[in-house]
């Protein structure tokens, strides 16, 4: 450190605001803390405000995702039904009330879809990740394969644990996703477009007690919604309310190099075509849905743009590097540690901007014009093409969480180095 750089003023911190604004990591809505509900600890039979009765709001969520009907659940408590002196606050954040028999109640639900909010909700940011692109993207295998390794390898490089949010997604992720692909071997069925995924909900919590824990929202909507203008309606709020995005773009999505890569591994010429959506449709799409209405039309939210399957991009290398150089960093596992490595990323990056400027030009300026901060990455969710649905290796995942390291820098949980 030079003589100058000692009289430098620090930067000063940002002022902590007396409470943060909660995103619900169910139904996506926001709202101030002051707006939760809470549910009851007990019934009454001679009481039917706290009788046992079914919760429209509750069920009416759980429809949406195919979920069975829950009969007789507490009530539901207002805090503007309860004297002020029976409320409980924590750090400015209302996180209890005193019901009119004495019962504390903490359980604090969405005031929208009446779940339970996670216990740090208003306390501390609600950050919230979406992973968002076109149908046969992939975006049930990478996050299978994200998740697995957050949990196995990334939390602990970066002194932290990835954790499910409840017992029921721990099971539903672990049965569904993690052991058919990592144990059995068997690719995930494209999620349906009538069949909506409940968010798989899971926690990135830092040893370190002064960062507050991230919450992860991996909401899985099935692709052909991302262009159909009501569905993405429907769901465009959990994109709106994001902290940061995960965009997945194919390989096969992008018509210049589509027959190319499926000649060169085997395919007949003009096979699938059909089936997939231009990247661009998926931003445009989106752009009409919630970015026209941003300031000067641009979104601020980081979006990496993760461009998947990158196995499949090994036909299209060469030592001219027309598309892809023998040598790219696109094959290479990178592991991150403590932080994030800008070296490598700055490699990465500038290699995917150049491949997808010249194999989709149009696709990369509605990026420039409608996203203010974003990241391109290539990653391989199983490490090798599978062959008639079935995995002929084991998996190994290539650069599959970088693009998550990145979104935590970006949202300042970690920092970054060259």
């Amino acid at each position: 450190m030079g003589l100058f750089d000692m009289f430098k003023k620090k930067p000063q911190a940002e002022e902590r605001p007396l409470f943060y604004d909660i995103v619900c990591p169910y139904c996506f809505s926001k709202f101030e803390p002051d707006a939760v509900v809470f549910r009851a600890m007990h019934y009454r039979e001679d009481d039917e405000d706290y009788a046992l009765g079914e919760d429209e709001a509750l069920n009416k969520y759980r429809e949406r995702f195919g979920l069975d009907t829950v009969y007789d659940m507490e009530a539901v408590l207002r805090p503007q039904d309860v004297p002020e002196e029976h409320l409980i606050y924590s750090d400015h954040v209302l996180i209890g009330l005193n019901d009119r028999y004495g019962e504390v109640t903490r359980r604090r639900l969405c005031p929208h879809c009446h779940n339970e909010l996670p216990v740090t909700a208003g306390k501390v940011p609600s950050n919230i990740i979406s992973i968002v692109g076109a149908s046969q993207v992939g975006k049930s295998v990478y996050m299978t394969s994200l998740i697995h390794t957050l949990q196995n390898t990334t939390a602990d490089h970066f002194d932290a644990a990835c954790m499910p949010l409840n017992a029921e997604i721990s099971r539903k992720f672990r049965t569904l996703y993690e052991e058919p692909l990592f144990e059995r071997g068997d690719l995930l069925a494209s999620t349906q477009k009538e069949k909506m995924q409940e968010p798989f909900i899971f926690q990135f919590v830092f040893k370190d007690e002064s960062k507050p824990p991230l919450t992860l929202v991996f909401f899985d909507v099935a692709g052909e919604g991302m262009v159909d203008q009501d569905y993405l309606g429907l769901q465009g709020q959990h994109i709106k309310n994001s902290s940061g995005l995960l965009f997945m773009v194919d390989p096969l999505q992008i018509r210049s190099i589509r027959e190319k890569i499926r000649i060169n591994v085997g395919d007949k010429p003009g096979e699938w075509v059909s089936q997939y959506d231009e990247p661009r449709d998926v931003v445009l799409t989106m752009f009409g849905d919630f970015i026209a209405y941003e300031d000067k039309g641009k979104t601020d939210i980081p979006t990496a743009v993760v461009l998947t399957k990158s196995d499949m991009l090994h036909s299209l290398k060469d030592e001219e590097g027309e598309y892809i150089k023998s040598n790219s960093n696109i094959f290479n596992n990178v592991v991150h540690r403590k932080y994030f490595n800008k070296t490598e990323f700055t490699n990465i990056d500038g290699e995917i901007r150049r491949f997808i400027e010249k194999v989709d030009r149009p696709f990369k300026g509605t990026m420039d014009v409608y996203f203010k901060d974003t990241g391109y990455f290539a990653v391989s969710a199983l490490g090798s093409n599978p062959i008639d649905q079935k995995l002929q290796n084991v998996v190994q995942p290539i650069r599959v969480d970088e693009p998550f390291i990145w979104l935590l820098y970006k949202l300042n949980y970690i920092e970054g180095r060259e």
